[in-house]
């Protein structure tokens, strides 16, 4: 089974996500950020032997934290786990349009 992270969204003009920064989850580390396009999102998430998580920057202790579980939803976006915190919601981690 593979584990990803996912630490940031990338938006188009409209505000619609486009691309998620994946990051791969190893016994002893996590990679660098990759700009995953959604399409490519979708499918990494919708395998089933795969899983993501939300990876939130803690800006009071200066360390990431484990977020909730990413889902696929009709096979068209990634959602996180519905617990009405706003913190941890795809469209809410950060914001990547600053790197190309």
């Amino acid at each position: 089974m593979a584990k990803y992270k996912i630490s940031g969204v990338w938006k188009d003009t409209k505000g619609v996500i486009t691309h998620y920064a994946f990051h791969t989850v190893g016994e002893q580390s996590t990679s660098r950020a990759e700009k995953t396009s959604k399409p490519d999102a979708i499918k990494i998430v919708g395998n089933p032997f795969n899983e993501a998580i939300t990876w939130i920057w803690d800006y009071q202790t200066s360390i990431w934290k484990n977020g909730e579980k990413v889902e696929v939803v009709a096979g068209t976006y990634l959602r996180s786990n519905r617990d009405n915190k706003v913190t941890d919601n795809l469209a809410h981690l950060i914001d990547y349009d600053w790197i190309k």
